[in-house]
Order: C-alpha cells, then sequence, then structure tokens
C-alpha cells in the first residue's frame, strides 16, 4: 500500500496548499468559492472541485451552512432545450477522479439567505459525504469569473 500512502500524502500536502481534506477519505476540495449576488437576491450558490484519491467512488450526499435556510446540490438538465435547475440526492465523485461543481452544471445551492453576503466574507459549509466523513470549509464570497462566450 506505498502508493495509496503516497497519494494519500500528497493529497494532504495539497489541501494544505490549496484546499480542504476529508481525513481518511481522499477527498480533497479546492478552489471553493461562493457566488456574489445583487443585494437583495435571495439565494446564491457555491462552487468548486472535489478531488477523490481513494480507490472507491464516493458521493456528496449533503451539505449544510448556517448562512442559509436551506442547503441543496443541484444540477442543470436540458428540459426541451430550456436549461432549468434540479435538485440531486448526490453528487459522484469518482475514485481518482473529481467532480466540478462549476456554474451551469452541479453546484451547492444556498436557498433563502439570512444575511446580503459581502465580497471577501467567509461562509461555513459542510459537506457530508457517503462514507460518513465530512468536510467543514471556510468559503470565500466572490464575484463569478467572467463566462467567455462565442462572439
Amino acid at each position: 500500500m506505498p502508493s495509496r500512502l503516497a497519494a494519500l500524502a500528497l493529497a494532504a500536502l495539497l489541501a494544505l496548499a490549496t484546499g480542504a481534506i476529508a481525513a481518511d477519505s481522499g477527498l480533497v476540495v479546492s478552489d471553493p468559492y461562493v457566488r456574489l449576488m445583487p443585494p437583495g437576491s435571495p439565494n446564491t450558490a457555491a462552487f468548486m472541485s472535489i478531488s477523490n484519491h481513494s480507490n472507491s467512488d464516493r458521493h456528496l450526499l449533503q451539505a449544510e451552512s448556517p448562512v442559509a435556510r436551506s442547503v441543496e446540490l443541484h444540477t442543470h438538465v436540458d428540459d426541451h432545450g430550456v436549461m432549468r435547475m434540479r435538485r440531486v440526492t448526490a453528487i459522484e465523485i469518482r475514485a481518482g477522479g473529481q467532480a466540478e461543481l462549476h456554474s451551469g452544471g452541479h453546484h451547492v445551492m444556498l436557498i433563502g439567505l439570512r444575511q446580503p453576503l459581502q465580497d471577501g466574507q467567509l461562509v461555513p459549509l459542510t459537506l457530508r459525504f457517503d462514507d460518513g466523513s465530512s468536510l467543514q470549509l471556510a468559503v470565500p464570497v466572490r464575484r463569478a469569473p467572467a463566462a467567455h462566450g462565442k462572439h
């Protein structure tokens, strides 16, 4: 199992530099952020990359944050040519792979914000996985990266 230990050690080092790691699960979160919304917006979303350095597929099952009345896992689906947001029960993170939570795809939806969020504010966010592990993050609020549309 030296390669597994080396992979976990590497994951831990990367977590220190770029994100958070769930102990013993091999899951690493990198570049998390909560999208800054205009004042008065009741909802927003959190985005991130979740890498799975274990030999088993994992599933993100739940997220929690005290800044919102409800937190759900969502994705976007093409419903007869119209993109619609839908709640999902889990987001898969394949063994040795990663899940990208991004605008227009899987994301964590923060519904019913209890207060307006400020640029740079750190939002507590807990992620719960199917193996019983969890990650507690302090996710910065920031403007969404500019979209690269076609011209």
